[in-house]
């Protein structure tokens, strides 16, 4: 079987300028944009120092010490590409020229009323805006797409996301301390997969929990996205299963009527290396057993499915492509969801001590 799952390319240049120079600029941001032949036109980082040696490390011709400098010296088809942290998208997003457009790493705001602001200033000034939710472009994602689009599993109708394994949350300093771990930084991106699918929830339910020896805020999560009774969506996260890899676990599952598809997602086991992504599905046929198969595909979450946002974006942009799947009109109703998911850790759940009065 045939299945098409690499994004469509632009079809004009459209130089990127950077903001921001930390890790995940380098370990994914800039091979995926290699691997897509994109120009990095600049880059700017709060250290310039840091700034430097990326450039030099990916052939970045110029680097700039502020934002502002970096505006004034962009061409005028540039695209910018936000990748501080979130406290700092509204200052940012207010310096850069109106209309141009921006692909923002997510999460879009720390917390619901920080995403409004970023929507309303991008509402202000007509910013062509994204915010990198690349998920939905890994190639696992998009290969599944593809099957459920066509019906090849029939309807849908259960989706499911479980991580079992050890994260090394020291490798990102900055979230490792964030009040609002597990969701707001993790599990976030299966929330933002399930509604890209299945669209918005009725109703949330959700838990997520610290571990007793652990100074983290969370490292484990469920939530339960309510889509009435037939169709179950559920994300399983445990960050702190640290009893090495035989039952370590990494997947999204979706399940038709027809058939059913699972895509192990390796970068995630024994992270930074990863291990191998596994695309199966299983539509059986008439009087046989169910068979699993397998389809190879090239590529994975890191970093080709950073090639896909932006691609999206500059699509978008230039007009080959009417729609703007991560735009901000869009992913605030997932910042809605991910709000709804902490409510109602908080608020907990129905007391079964009232249910034992007289």
């Amino acid at each position: 079987m045939i299945i098409p799952y690499k994004p469509d390319l632009p079809q004009t240049v459209q130089p990127i300028i950077i903001i921001g120079a930390g890790g995940i600029v380098s370990d994914a941001h800039l091979p995926a944009y290699k691997k897509a032949g994109f120009l990095v036109y600049g880059i700017t980082n709060r250290t310039r120092a840091r700034a430097e040696k990326v450039a030099v490390e990916f052939n970045i011709p110029n680097v700039y010490d502020t934002v502002a400098e970096a505006v004034a010296n962009a061409p005028a088809n540039a695209v910018y590409d936000l990748t501080i942290m979130p406290d700092q998208y509204v200052e940012v997003l207010n310096q850069l020229p109106d209309g141009t457009a921006v692909l923002i790493q997510k999460p879009m705001g720390d917390y619901f009323w920080q995403a409004k602001e970023i929507l309303e200033v991008c509402r202000r000034k007509n910013l062509v805006a994204a915010i990198n939710f690349q998920l939905r472009f890994a190639p696992f994602v998009a290969a599944a797409r593809y099957m459920i689009d066509k019906g090849m599993i029939g309807d849908l109708y259960d989706m499911e996301v479980r991580v079992t394994l050890k994260t090394p949350w020291e490798l990102f300093p900055l979230v490792k301390i964030h009040p609002r771990l597990e969701i707001q930084y993790h599990s976030i991106h299966y929330i933002d997969l399930i509604r890209s699918f299945i669209g918005n929830p009725e109703t949330v339910y959700a838990k997520t929990l610290k571990h007793p020896a652990k100074s983290l805020s969370s490292s484990r999560s469920t939530v339960l996205m309510d889509y009435g009774d037939t169709m179950h969506a559920v994300i399983n996260t445990n960050h702190d299963h640290d009893f090495g890899p035989h039952n370590q676990e990494s997947f999204i599952k979706w399940e038709g009527t027809k058939g059913a598809i699972k895509a192990k997602m390796g970068l995630l086991m024994n992270y930074p290396d990863g291990v191998a992504d596994l695309f199966e599905y299983c539509i059986p046929e008439e009087g046989a057993p169910p068979q699993w198969k397998t389809i190879p595909l090239e590529g994975s979450w890191f970093p080709e499915a950073f090639i896909g946002t932006m691609a999206s974006l500059m699509r978008f942009k230039e007009g080959s492509s009417d729609i703007l799947h991560t735009g901000v009109e869009d992913v605030i109703q997932t910042m809605a969801v991910v709000e709804s998911a902490y409510i109602s850790s908080d608020q907990g759940g129905v007391r079964v001590s009232e249910q034992l009065k007289d």
